[in-house]
């Protein structure tokens, strides 16, 4: 038995922010990160829409990008003390993957961080309150995903939280909030969303009911990413939508290893000045585990069905294999992604030597591959690679070499 679950309800289309009036309840909290929803007036338009529900609003604001345990345990604590039966999160991935941890502590205060990331392990929420997401973002779809990113910053780790009682109760999907996403982020998330897409469709857990919307993502964001880089606001607003068909499909499909990889990479050589942002990550791994899970066969013949929907060409899978692999690279070179951790330079874009050394990745690999091998979207990978094999796919990753393994 498998199961689908989605928010409650979905609001979508220009002035969906709107939506916040029809929420029922006495205090609403607003999760949020930097500036920009309050620079847009996004932040106020939601605090005005809430008041005019009637309920009595608190601000939570400032959630760092890559957010963290402090971060989420000092929400969890001002929630304690507010008692909201509304938690609207608003903004990128961050903030809402802030306050779906938040939202789990809140309700349960006794849970640890350690409790929360048994993956499917969640008790039931909903005992105190309820959760609205609404996306800033084109990328992550953690508004109608059962999934959240929280980072250990002593470990140097990013942990997924997995369980299908965070899928927020109501998603508002309102392109006018990422028609402000500056170019970076629009390529960082668009390539984000694809690798969701990909992933979800080639995942062990694939269903009649995930891959129609992993594949109707992927068409859209072949149509529109570039454009939307580019400054086309019709397609940023397709873009909206693709990344939220995209993030319907892996949070009930699951994902793979290029996001097990993202996951253990992104904070583990920030004492060397950066991190590795999760998007570009995706970006720059998607190609390399393309060649890795390619040597299953149905994998490869699910990513031939890809390239046939793409309109890719390609004799037989093997051909088309080499295609997506190609229009990958290709799209990266597009969005000014660099191809490997060697040449990811501290404000992502490429150059020669990047801000992490060959000797630091080598001597950390062991650990960054046991760590990968561990992370919740391993499981529904559909090759299963050993400590070795992490290992190597990893180095192909450093130095953007052939995957022949």
């Amino acid at each position: 038995m498998q199961r689908f679950t989605l928010p409650r309800d979905l609001y979508h289309g220009k002035g969906a922010l709107e939506a916040l009036k029809s929420l029922e309840g006495k205090r609403a909290i607003i999760c949020v990160g930097g500036g920009s929803m309050k620079r847009f007036g996004f932040l106020d338009r939601a605090e005005s829409y809430l008041k005019e529900a009637g309920m009595e609003v608190k601000i939570f604001e400032g959630i760092e990008p890559d957010p963290s345990v402090d971060t989420v345990m000092r929400g969890a604590a001002v929630m304690e003390e507010f008692q909201p039966d509304w938690i609207v999160a608003i903004g990128g991935g961050s903030p809402i993957d802030a306050a779906k941890a938040m939202w789990i502590k809140y309700e349960y205060p006794q849970s640890t961080f350690e409790d929360m990331c048994k993956v499917f392990g969640i008790p039931k929420l909903r005992q105190k309150a309820h959760f609205c997401a609404v996306s800033s973002t084109s990328g992550t779809a953690t508004e109608v995903t059962a999934f959240s990113i929280i980072t250990d910053y002593e470990k140097g780790i990013k942990y997924p939280i997995a369980d299908f009682e965070i899928t927020p109760d109501v998603a508002i999907v309102d392109p006018e909030l990422a028609e402000t996403m500056p170019k970076k982020l629009v390529a960082h998330t668009g390539m984000d969303a694809l690798t969701h897409a990909v992933e979800a469709y080639v995942s062990t857990a694939n269903c009649d009911y995930t891959d129609p919307l992993a594949i109707h993502a992927i068409e859209m964001i072949q149509k529109h990413l570039i454009k939307s880089y580019q400054e086309d606001m019709e397609s940023r607003d397709a873009m909206h939508n693709a990344q939220c068909l995209a993030g319907m499909a892996f949070s009930n499909a699951l994902l793979g290893i290029v996001h097990s990889m993202a996951h253990k990479t992104g904070a583990a050589f920030a004492d060397y000045g950066a991190h590795i942002i999760h998007g570009a990550a995706n970006a720059m791994y998607l190609p390399k585990v393309i060649a890795f899970n390619a040597k299953d066969p149905e994998a490869k013949k699910r990513y031939g069905v890809i390239v046939d929907y793409m309109g890719l060409g390609g004799a037989n899978d093997d051909e088309k294999v080499a295609k997506l692999i190609e229009y990958v690279r290709g799209m990266n070179d597009e969005l000014n992604i660099p191809h490997c951790i060697k040449n990811y330079g501290p404000d992502s874009y490429s150059t020669e030597q990047g801000f992490v050394p060959e000797e630091v990745f080598l001597e950390r690999l062991p650990e960054i591959a046991k760590n990968a091998i561990a992370d919740a979207c391993t499981g529904s990978n559909p090759r299963q690679p050993s400590q070795e094999e992490m290992e190597k796919l990893l180095k192909c990753c450093y130095y953007d070499t052939e995957v022949d393994f």
